[in-house]
């Protein structure tokens, strides 16, 4: 495990997967991340690396071959180096090898660079085209929140606050974990989603059109929570395990197939396109409150 912090924030990361497991505001001696529970989900914030949900047949096509990835790709499960370490940032680097490119048949660089200053944690993601051809990607975040944050709170006590009045309906996940070719209302001219454990009885909310770029975790009953910007994720999910005492606040450049999809990886809905050396970069960012 790896540590940085601030004068008021200490992150830990473990280089598997450069998964966040805790961040500690240490004024308030919180932790606002999920335990890990495993009797509910055993994971923290994992890292969605080269696709973002699941590939319709667990496959994409790509120059007429077929690669079989699993749900949210590899990255989660790889073992990062540590390129750069201080007190309060540090950078973690995975590269394409053998065994990367029998399931992805790209060259690059993907970095990860958490980064501490006052009560804010940044999450950046860097992608980087090491070859000559284009390189096509997904990447996304999958933090994990403790719900209730504060003794004497109850889940049902919180609400998520959206900087914008959203009219954003729900696209519901097939059982094969593909979207559907329908929407639910869900968002109807308002900016507020009360936190209920009923909400993901049907897997994750799926939004693809949001107006907001900033989503807040807060409760009448205390002054504890959180603040994140997601600037340049075009599509978010929200989600927790059943009867889990957390809540997931999932920026995405990138998206599950759909049921309809025809499984080529150029034709992806929410593919990102690289051309050769070029750099994808996009931060996250979270206030503690």
């Amino acid at each position: 495990m790896f540590t940085i912090e601030s004068a008021l924030v200490k992150a830990t990361i473990d280089p598997k997967g450069a998964e966040l497991t805790s961040l500690v505001h240490k004024e308030y001696a919180l932790d606002y991340m999920w335990s890990g529970d495993p009797a509910f989900w055993g994971k923290h914030s994992p890292v969605l690396f080269p696709i973002v949900g699941t590939l319709k047949s667990n496959a994409f096509i790509y120059k007429d071959q077929s690669y079989a990835l699993p749900r949210h790709g590899f990255a989660r499960d790889q073992q990062f180096a540590v390129e750069s370490h201080s007190t309060d940032t540090i950078t973690f680097l995975i590269r394409n090898n053998e065994a990367s490119s029998k399931v992805f048949p790209f060259s690059f660089e993907f970095r990860i660079r958490y980064t501490v200053l006052d009560n804010n944690l940044a999450v950046t993601y860097e992608v980087t085209n090491a070859s000559k051809e284009d390189l096509y990607f997904s990447v996304g975040g999958h933090p994990a929140f403790k719900v209730p944050l504060t003794a004497g709170t109850g889940y049902e006590d919180y609400y998520l606050q959206f900087d914008k009045v959203e009219d954003a309906p729900r696209w519901m996940i097939s059982p094969d974990g593909l979207i559907e070719t329908t929407s639910q209302p869900l968002l109807q001219h308002t900016d507020r989603l009360p936190l209920t454990k009923e909400l993901f009885q049907k897997d994750a909310l799926v939004f693809k059109s949001l107006k907001s770029s900033r989503i807040s975790i807060k409760s009448d009953k205390t002054e504890r929570g959180l603040t994140m910007d997601f600037p340049g994720f075009p599509f978010f999910g929200i989600w927790a395990a059943k009867n889990a005492d957390f809540v997931c606040l999932e920026p995405w450049c990138g998206i599950a197939d759909g049921v309809g999809s025809n499984q080529q990886l150029t034709d992806k809905e929410g593919i990102n396109k690289l051309v050769a050396k070029e750099v994808f970069t996009r931060t996250w960012t979270i206030n503690l409150l």
